[in-house]
C-alpha cells in the first residue's frame, strides 16, 4: 500500500489497552554475517553491486550445483550462540524449508529447522531506568538471505499495483543467522521499551563480535516484531496461567525507533478488535516508518505448511568440544562490562552514563575520545545538539553523516579558544549539510573567535556604560546580573567574544 492508503485500523489508547490486556511479544532477529562469501558458495557478499552481478549456479538454483557449508559461517554462528549464554549443539544438520516466492530461486531456503546451531540462552537488557529485564532466548539458527524483489510502477513500492517486478539475486544465499527469543511476558506497559532495548542491545553485542555490521538501513539486521495480547488475570489466578492470545507479526522493522513503535501500534490496534469482540487474524504486518502504522501482509504459515525435511546435499554440522572452547576464547569483553569500565575512565555519572546509552552513542562516544576529544565534549555533542535533532527529525544520529573525528575536531576548535559554542552549533549545521570537515566550515563561513583583548575591553566598557542600572546590581553584589551585560558584549562583539572572558572581565572592572 502507499503512504497514502496506509490508513490506521482503529486503535484504542495505549494506557487503556494496557488496563485490560497483557503483552507478550516474540522478537526474530536476522543478521546478516559480513563473510567474504556466501553460506554455500564462493560468490562474493558486497553490498550495492549491480544488480545480479554476484551469482552462480548454486544460489540460483540451478539444477546439478551443490553447496559447501561455509566454515567461516558456523564459527560466526557458534560465537554468536556463546555471547548468547546458548549450549551449542554437538551435531546438528540444515533442512529445506519448502516455500514458492520469486526472491528465493530453488524454491526452498536451506535453514534449520528442530536441530538449530544454538538453543537455550539469554541476554539481560538494560532499559532507560536502569533496571534489567532478561531475555531469554529459544534458538539461533543458520540460513541463508533471499534476493530482493523490486516492484515497479504504482506508487507503493509494493507489488500491489505495480506494473512489474525485478529481482536482484546478489543477496540470495548471504549467510543468515535468525535469533528468536521465547515468548516475552511480564513486561506490561513497558514492552515496546522492552522491544527497543533488546534490539539495540543485540545489535551492539554483534558489532562488538565482529560478526556483521548491523546496518539496519542496509537490511543487515532486520527485526520481525510478534505480538499478541491476552487479558489480564482476574482474582486468584495468575497471569501466567492465562492462555496467549492470537499473534500477528510485522515484518522486516529496520530501525531500534521503528521497532518501539510498531509494538506499539500493534498493542493498541489488537486491543481494539479484541474490545468490540473479533479475533486477530494471524497473520505478517507491513510497517509503514511515515504514517506509523502496520497493514495486512499474508495470513502467516505454520511449521508445518514449510513442509521442512533434512537437507541431503549437505553433511551434518559437528563442532568438536575443543572448537567451541577454543570460540569461547575469542569472546569481547560483554557489552555491560564494557560500558561499566567506560564510565569509569570517562567519569560520567550514572545518569550521563544513561543518557549515551539511550542515545545509542557508547562506541560513537568511544570512537570520539579516541579521536582526541574529551570524554565531556564527546557527550555534549551526541548526546545534546545531535541526539535533539535525531529525536525531532525522527532519525538516528548516525544518518547526518557527523563522523567521530568531526566531533573530535569540534571539540578542539573549541578547546583551543577558535570557537564558542555558539560558533560551534553553526558549524556542526555546516557539517551536516555537506560543507566540509569543521575547520573548512569554520573557515568558509569566517567563524573565529575575535583575539584582541584590547576590543574585547572597548565592548565592555561600552557595554557598562550603556547599561548603568545593571552594572550597579553587579556592584551590589548581584553577580547574576552579569549575565545580561555578557548578552550585550557578544551582541556588540557580533557573537565573537569569548563569554568566558567576557565575564571576568565585567566582574573585574565592577568589583
Amino acid at each position: 500500500m502507499s503512504s497514502a492508503t496506509s490508513v490506521a485500523e482503529e486503535i484504542v489508547d495505549y494506557d487503556e489497552a494496557l488496563e485490560r490486556y497483557d503483552p507478550v511479544m516474540g522478537l526474530e532477529v536476522h543478521v546478516e554475517l559480513n563473510t567474504a562469501t556466501k553460506m554455500f558458495c564462493g560468490c562474493a557478499t558486497g553490498f550495492g553491486a549491480d544488480p545480479n552481478s554476484q551469482v552462480c549456479p548454486v544460489c540460483l538454483g540451478l539444477p546439478g550445483a551443490l553447496p559447501v557449508v561455509n566454515e567461516k559461517a558456523v564459527e560466526s554462528a557458534i560465537r554468536i550462540g556463546l555471547a548468547l549464554n546458548c549450549e551449542i549443539a554437538e551435531w546438528c544438520r540444515f533442512a529445506r524449508k519448502n516455500y514458492f516466492y520469486p526472491d528465493m530461486p530453488k524454491n526452498f531456503q536451506t535453514s534449520q529447522y528442530d536441530e538449530p546451531i544454538a538453543f537455550e540462552g539469554h541476554l539481560d537488557v538494560e532499559l532507560g531506568d536502569g533496571t534489567t529485564y532478561r531475555v531469554e532466548i529459544e534458538r539461533a539458527h543458520m540460513e541463508e538471505d533471499t534476493g530482493k524483489s523490486l516492484h515497479i510502477g504504482g506508487a507503493t513500492g509494493r507489488i500491489h499495483g505495480a506494473d512489474h517486478s525485478l529481482v536482484d539475486y546478489n543477496r540470495a544465499g548471504i549467510p543468515l543467522i535468525e535469533i528468536v527469543t521465547k515468548p516475552l511476558t511480564g513486561a506490561g506497559k513497558r514492552a515496546p521499551e522492552v522491544a527497543k532495548a533488546y534490539v539495540g542491545a543485540l545489535r551492539e553485542l554483534l558489532r562488538a563480535l565482529g560478526v556483521s555490521d548491523v546496518k539496519m538501513e542496509q537490511g543487515s539486521l532486520r527485526c520481525d516484531a510478534n505480538v499478541s495480547l491476552r487479558p489480564r488475570a482476574t482474582g486468584d489466578q495468575s497471569q501466567d496461567d492465562v492462555p496467549l492470545g492470537t499473534r500477528t507479526e510485522t515484518k522486516n522493522v529496520n530501525s531500534l525507533r521503528s521497532v518501539e513503535r510498531a509494538v506499539r501500534y500493534e498493542i493498541t490496534r489488537h486491543a481494539a478488535i479484541l474490545d468490540r469482540g473479533d479475533k486477530i487474524t494471524q497473520e505478517t504486518r507491513h510497517w509503514h516508518e511515515d504514517t506509523g502504522v502496520t497493514t495486512s501482509g499474508r495470513e502467516k504459515s505454520d511449521a508445518e505448511d514449510y513442509r521442512y525435511f533434512p537437507e541431503p546435499d549437505l553433511v551434518p554440522v559437528a563442532p568438536t568440544r575443543e572448537t567451541v572452547e577454543m570460540l569461547r576464547g575469542t569472546l569481547p569483553e560483554a557489552p555491560g562490562e564494557r560500558r561499566r569500565r567506560l564510565q569509569n575512565d570517562w567519569g560520567y555519572s550514572d545518569l550521563e552514563m544513561r543518557d549515551v546509552m539511550n542515545a545509542g552513542a557508547v562506541a560513537l562516544i568511544e570512537e570520539t575520545v579516541a579521536a582526541g576529544a574529551t570524554p565531556a565534549g564527546a557527550r555534549k555533542w551526541w548526546t545534546g545538539e545531535l541526539a535533539r535533532r535525531a529525536n525531532v527529525e525522527g532519525r538516528s544520529v548516525e544518518e547526518f553523516g557527523v563522523t567521530p573525528a568531526h566531533i573530535a575536531e569540534l571539540d578542539r576548535l573549541v578547546r583551543d579558544g577558535r570557537l564558542n559554542d555558539s560558533m560551534a552549533r553553526q558549524v556542526l549545521e555546516g557539517v551536516i549539510a555537506g560543507e566540509g570537515a569543521p575547520t573548512e566550515v569554520a573557515d568558509a563561513r569566517g567563524l573565529e573567535l575575535v583575539q584582541d583583548d584590547g576590543a574585547l575591553e572597548a565592548a565592555v566598557d561600552k557595554v557598562i556604560e550603556a547599561n548603568a542600572e545593571v552594572a550597579q546590581k553587579v556592584r551590589d553584589g548581584k553577580v547574576q546580573a552579569a549575565g545580561a551585560l555578557i548578552g550585550q558584549v557578544m551582541k556588540e562583539m557580533k557573537g565573537q567574544a569569548d563569554a568566558g572572558k567576557a565575564r571576568e572581565l565585567i566582574l573585574a572592572k565592577l568589583s
